[in-house]
């Protein structure tokens, strides 16, 4: 259904919008491990005027009296991102400590609007599967490439940095960063040297996908780890990549300082800036406030209700298409009330998803799967996710539960964070949504990298005993990200991040399928058929796609708001 007829269709809730944003406007800075959902504790207050107070610190220090060619960035993060090479904090992380120190062997194309990127080459200048054995891919990596320390790139350096995420046996070996990427590289069995520009990588199963994971995979700096004393801990504050910018302060929980490297072997990439700070802001409406006062250039996620201020005062908010969903995963597990399909099936039919859509200024779109409903992958689902508040609470009673004697559950939520959205303020819009038919849920609420944790570890994890579900927001950029990862119940957590236990025979045969053609438009069709299958079993409950709203001041320019999660910041002036 066209976006403009969704919402023309729907009968949007004031009451429910209203109290909502009653919360919204009560609500500052967010608990943290708590289940109470919106009540400030005295160590959450005192941590978020600390950070207001050095935000405006740093805003008199940067936006208002900046050098020229300086910009400060406002982000959504508690914290920066790890800085050692693979980044945590889920895909936002990597725009913000990821893709700006590092590079991957395989890159997004990120400076096109009118379309959704491509896979691009990176360090690596083309890559290849043998085609008499499909499960071995060689990588050929781009000369002329140095570290920030001065070092060459090679393929020992890519070995390094294999045996740091995959290797535990290595001295070098970070059981930090390999539980950020260790699930996005599912697939690699083994890899070796074949000489110094060559690497060759094998694969569990033939995988035609593989370089999809690649694209997560970043290089850091063997010789500058040597230098800090084999310390992963110093070599954060003194990290080493190839990336367009190097490190020039970091003040944890507070701002991270990003400085040109000059030599950048692309050309195209190299900085324009003299600096960009990144600047911990979580709350929406102080980001708005430090972008109004000159305090901070852009922002991302602004307040919705801000929107027509920021408007006034000259800002320009961008979004665009992005490959986003912003969701709940269910348990299959026993014991979780979840493995009845008619209470998924209600979950779903419950939530007024165009009172969300207004609940974020418009600045959002109506989930109705997994995927945009334009994207080749969706297919033709039987289950039509609508609003249907009748039929959700008739299948609630035909499961044995009602408004009077609902059906509990406790669902794992995150207080906020880049990809999250309005996190909280959505999640009690939709508890409200679900209490009307007879589903009754707690909140179980943890700051972001606590969320994604959960997310890695699976409904079974010991951790997570009596949460049944559990939010999260995420790319679905590729087949694997949006796709194979949750469904394939060879991706059952660890070994991915089908968080459910979710298993469905017909499922992981056309993921093999997948795996193993080399046809794009054959993909696409088998792709779609396991899209309908999910949707209708009902495996998640889709709320809303994310349109990756930014605020910018009149300083920005060259800024291109990809049809991505990821963001080129290099490009920036």
């Amino acid at each position: 259904m066209p976006y403009a007829a969704w919402i023309r269709g729907t009968e949007v809730s004031a009451a429910r919008l209203n109290g909502v944003r009653r919360s919204m406007r009560r609500t500052r800075f967010q608990p943290r491990d708590t289940m109470d959902l919106f009540k400030p504790t005295r160590r959450s207050l005192m941590a978020g005027g600390a950070a207001l107070a050095a935000l405006g610190a740093a805003g008199r220090a940067g936006a208002q009296g900046a050098a020229p060619g300086s910009l400060t960035y406002g982000i959504s993060m508690t914290d920066l991102p790890l800085t050692t090479g693979q980044p945590d904090r889920g895909a936002g992380g990597y725009q913000f400590t990821g893709l700006t120190l590092y590079d991957p062997l395989v890159a997004w194309e990120l400076d096109v609007a009118n379309r959704p990127g491509k896979m691009v080459p990176g360090l690596a200048t083309s890559w290849e599967s043998d085609p008499a054995d499909p499960k071995v891919w060689t990588f050929h990596l781009r000369e002329g490439v140095a570290f920030h320390d001065g070092s060459a790139f090679d393929a020992d350096a890519v070995i390094w940095n294999f045996d740091k995420v995959l290797n535990k046996e290595a001295p070098h070996f970070d059981q930090r960063q390999a539980a950020q990427v260790r699930p996005r590289l599912p697939g690699v069995a083994s890899y070796r040297k074949l000489d110094a520009k060559t690497v060759q990588v094998t694969t569990k199963t033939p995988d035609s996908l593989f370089p999809y994971q690649m694209l997560w995979f970043l290089i850091s700096s063997p010789a500058q780890y040597e230098k800090v004393g084999r310390d992963w801990a110093k070599f954060a504050f003194e990290p080493s990549g190839t990336g367009p910018f190097r490190m020039g302060q970091l003040v944890p929980r507070v701002r991270l300082e990003l400085l040109p490297n000059a030599g950048y072997w692309n050309p195209k990439r190299v900085p324009k800036l003299s600096k960009l700070t990144l600047t911990c802001v979580p709350e929406d409406l102080a980001r708005v406030n430090a972008l109004l006062s000159g305090n901070v250039d852009l922002i991302e996620s602004p307040a919705p209700d801000a929107v027509p201020r920021l408007k006034a005062a000259g800002m320009r908010v961008v979004g665009n298409d992005t490959p986003h969903v912003w969701n709940y995963h269910l348990s299959m597990l026993e014991g979780s009330p979840w493995r009845d399909l008619r209470l998924r099936k209600a979950a779903n039919l419950a939530i007024d998803r165009a009172g969300v859509v207004e609940l974020m200024g418009g600045l959002a779109q109506p989930a109705i799967g997994q995927v945009q409903q334009s994207s080749p992958w969706f297919g033709k689902p039987r289950f039509q996710i609508k609003t249907d508040v009748d039929a959700a609470r008739k299948l609630v009673e035909e499961a044995g539960f009602s408004v009077k004697n609902p059906v509990k559950a406790t669902v794992l939520i995150p207080t906020g964070g880049t990809g999250q959205m309005l996190s909280l303020p959505i999640n009690e819009y939709v508890q409200q949504s679900w209490a009307e038919v007879g589903i009754q849920v707690e909140f179980k609420t943890v700051e972001l990298e606590v969320a994604y944790t959960a997310w890695r570890q699976g409904a079974a994890d010991p951790s997570l005993k009596g949460v049944s579900a559990g939010n999260i927001a995420y790319v679905t950029s590729d087949p694997f990200y949006a796709i194979l990862r949750f469904y394939d119940s060879k991706q059952i957590a660890p070994n991915g991040v089908n968080w459910s236990h979710y298993r469905n025979p017909e499922v992981d045969s056309l993921c093999d399928k997948v795996k193993a053609s080399l046809d794009t438009d054959e993909q696409n069709r088998l792709l779609a058929r396991i899209h309908e299958i999910v949707v209708d079993d009902a495996v998640q409950v889709w709320v809303v796609h994310d349109t990756n709203p930014h605020a910018l001041s009149p300083r920005v320019k060259n800024y291109v708001q990809a049809q991505h999660w990821f963001q080129d910041l290099a490009t920036l002036a």
